[in-house]
């Protein structure tokens, strides 16, 4: 559909081919180092410095991202309580469980506060304790001001803790609004999220929509 590729250029790690992708006001493109301030960025595939520690790795990316030294200590600290990742923050990158390479690839993406987190694919490989965390970690940025982008194909997280949806289908964004309105749209006051998307989207046939987009939604 193109989401990964729509994500990377909106945190600036592809150019797009025409337009302009702003964040907050910024230039992704031509006030990079602005961009890094304001965004925050959970890859569906992470990379980690494997032979840093925790922390090492925590401070590095805190130092990329603008932060000054007196704030990188208690800032480290406090993403590494949030995200249960205390005990092994002093230990090398390489004796992580994967669920621990999850959790500290979010406190990378949330230790400077960016008004801006962008996150694709954030469950993948995750235990039902961390979802919890990582869910609870997204209603406070949200709740605190921040925007919170999130990419995924598992759509009972989407239903479950978005305020508003978009659905892209081969390239096309085919809905933008919270899940009342397309149940609205599609008169299916009580279907869930997953099946209205196949609905929206022509089923799993790979069809045409099974009724017609609605404009004003879509236009977005």
């Amino acid at each position: 559909a193109g989401k990964t590729t729509t994500i990377k250029m909106l945190v600036g790690l592809l150019r797009p081919d025409s337009g302009t992708v702003r964040v907050c006001g910024c230039d992704v493109v031509r006030d990079t180092r602005q961009a890094a301030r304001l965004l925050g960025y959970v890859p569906d595939e992470p990379f980690l410095y494997e032979k840093l520690s925790g922390r090492e790795f925590l401070e590095f990316v805190a130092q990329m991202r603008g932060l000054d030294g007196s704030a990188v200590s208690a800032r480290i600290d406090r993403e590494a309580g949030g995200f249960d990742l205390e005990e092994f923050l002093d230990g090398l990158i390489e004796t992580y469980s994967h669920g621990m390479r999850q959790r500290l690839v979010f406190a990378s993406a949330t230790v400077h506060d960016p008004a801006v987190l962008v996150i694709d694919e954030p469950m993948v490989g995750l235990d039902p304790r961390s979802v919890r965390m990582v869910k609870d970690m997204l209603r406070r940025r949200a709740a605190g001001g921040a925007t919170v982008f999130l990419s995924t194909h598992t759509l009972a997280v989407a239903e479950e803790i978005a305020d508003r949806i978009g659905i892209l289908d081969h390239g096309r964004l085919c809905f933008l609004g919270t899940v009342a309105e397309l149940r609205q749209e599609l008169s299916a006051e009580h279907t869930s999220l997953e099946s209205l998307f196949l609905q929206l989207t022509g089923g799993d046939n790979g069809g045409p929509p099974a009724v017609p987009l609605p404009r004003s939604q879509a236009s977005g």
